[in-house]
């Protein structure tokens, strides 16, 4: 097959401080960035309102349609301050977590920023500061302290982490601070919000009724980190029924369930995801070790490979483009490697149907990819009002690009992260894939590759006041 050259497998970088200028956004985007992730972690939302117009000037500039991510902080529990910054643990040692102090005033008591008190159970595990010091709980000591006895030795610092692996917390996932940002971001251009630290589907069920009566339209990221979440092959998959898009968030889930389970979570849930027609992003040290090095490791050059083997739709960048030393050279080195490995190696077929809710999207899209790889065609265009009738075609992984022409900006917005997807605007009419095919041809985004006369495009559309998607047409352009 004829290969025109497009990224299939997309980037999504974090805006941090590392890129702090209009200038720096624009180049990030220029370099090949699909979707800018808004970690609400850190920052407030003045950086944050300059950041999303610097997102879409950039991507305006570009001619080009960019997603941009809402990533709520959820329920990640954290010390307060400990005094001066630095606190020794000696294995068997007890100490007092108390919610109603914000800093430590004594030895053998740390203030934490959630009540504990109301969720834990004797006996469950907690660990502090990414698991360096792993305590289990001892006594349920007051409405708002627990006491935990340490398990080895070390030491904590301010505001370090705690993962509680078989706490249930009962659908109480979205704190006051989620909700005030929820509000904030549904008056915003939030293409996607991403739920941090969901247990079961009806998480993602209760955040779609929230962001439905805050008129929201933007779709649900759930990001898959807790032992619970993974408990079975039964659980994941509702979840990924759920949402619209899964995070395969590599660091906390390897605290909380083990370093040795995400491998294989992670190609589970980038079938499941091909299977109900979901977007799948693999995050997490991605490139981790050009937060100072102007290099990737050979180990992370392998990692990105084989997420882009595997299937996924998407790998993230954290740090190296929130605070590292080398943000645009970190985009590069990964452009670099999916470019390469998209071109020299065939996406992991999955071993059995899509199971997605409409079969009929599922069935066209498959009958187009093959007939695409059968005429040896080079772009498949996808006409599409909500996404659907592109986001089945991505989940065939054809090994070609897609051309996705819609009528709302958001919906372009949204396909961004969609596999192989380059979403455009077109005023809707019958035929508008096939002019935008003609366009693209006549402004060289599109190029007829050598030795060939001629641009073959199928393209899958259908009458949206009649059938939907019903109909797949071959033409030389």
């Amino acid at each position: 097959m004829s290969k025109i050259l497009f990224k299939r497998t997309k980037i999504l970088a974090t805006i941090g401080p590392a890129v702090s200028s209009e200038e720096q956004v624009r180049e990030l985007i220029m370099e090949g960035v699909n979707g800018c992730r808004l970690n609400f972690s850190h920052g407030d939302n003045e950086t944050r309102d300059k950041h999303i117009e610097w997102i879409r000037k950039a991507a305006q500039e570009k001619g080009r349609s960019v997603a941009i991510v809402q990533d709520l902080q959820g329920p990640k529990i954290r010390l307060g301050l400990v005094k001066d910054n630095h606190y020794d643990i000696a294995e068997g040692d007890e100490i007092i977590l108390d919610a109603s102090i914000k800093e430590q005033e004594q030895d053998g008591i740390l203030p934490v920023q959630y009540n504990l008190a109301q969720k834990v159970k004797i006996g469950e595990p907690i660990y502090m500061f990414d698991g360096k010091i792993r305590t289990h709980v001892a006594e349920i000591v007051s409405d708002t302290a627990i006491k935990v006895v340490a398990e080895n030795k070390g030491f904590v610092m301010n505001n370090k982490g705690l993962n509680l692996p078989e706490t249930d917390f009962g659908g109480d996932i979205l704190t006051p601070k989620d909700l005030a940002d929820i509000e904030f971001g549904a008056t915003r251009d939030f293409d996607y919000v991403a739920l941090s630290f969901i247990q079961r589907a009806d998480d993602i069920h209760k955040l779609r009724e929230i962001l439905r009566s805050h008129n929201s339209d933007a779709k649900i990221i759930a990001k898959i980190e807790t032992k619970k979440a993974v408990e079975s092959d039964e659980a994941l998959e509702e979840i990924v029924k759920a949402s619209d898009a899964i995070m395969v968030a590599r660091g906390d889930m390897a605290v909380e369930a083990g370093a040795e389970i995400v491998p294989i979570i992670q190609r589970k849930l980038v079938t499941m995801c091909r299977e109900h027609s979901k977007v799948c992003i693999v995050a997490t040290q991605t490139m981790g070790s050009m937060v100072d090095n102007p290099e990737p490791t050979r180990a992370e050059v392998s990692d990105v490979a084989n997420a882009v083997i595997q299937g996924a739709d998407v790998v993230m960048l954290s740090d190296e483009t929130a605070v590292g030393k080398y943000p645009l050279e970190t985009v590069r080195a990964m452009k670099k490697v999916i470019l390469y490995t998209q071109n020299n190696s065939t996406i992991q077929p999955i071993p059995y149907d899509p199971q997605s809710d409409n079969r009929k999207y599922d069935a066209i899209t498959k009958a187009a990819a093959r007939m695409a790889e059968t005429i040896d065609a080079d772009v498949i265009i996808c006409q599409t009002a909500s996404g659907a009738t592109a986001n089945a075609m991505a989940a065939q992984r054809p090994n070609l690009p897609i051309i996705s022409v819609t009528g709302d900006v958001r919906v372009a917005n949204q396909l961004s992260l969609a596999y192989a997807n380059s979403a455009f605007v077109r005023p809707y009419s019958e035929d508008f894939g096939l002019e935008l095919a003609k366009e693209l041809k006549d402004s060289g985004y599109l190029q007829v590759p050598k030795g060939k006369k001629e641009l073959v495009a199928v393209i899958v559309a259908g009458n949206r006041d009649f059938c939907g998607t019903d109909t797949i047409k071959v033409r030389q352009i």
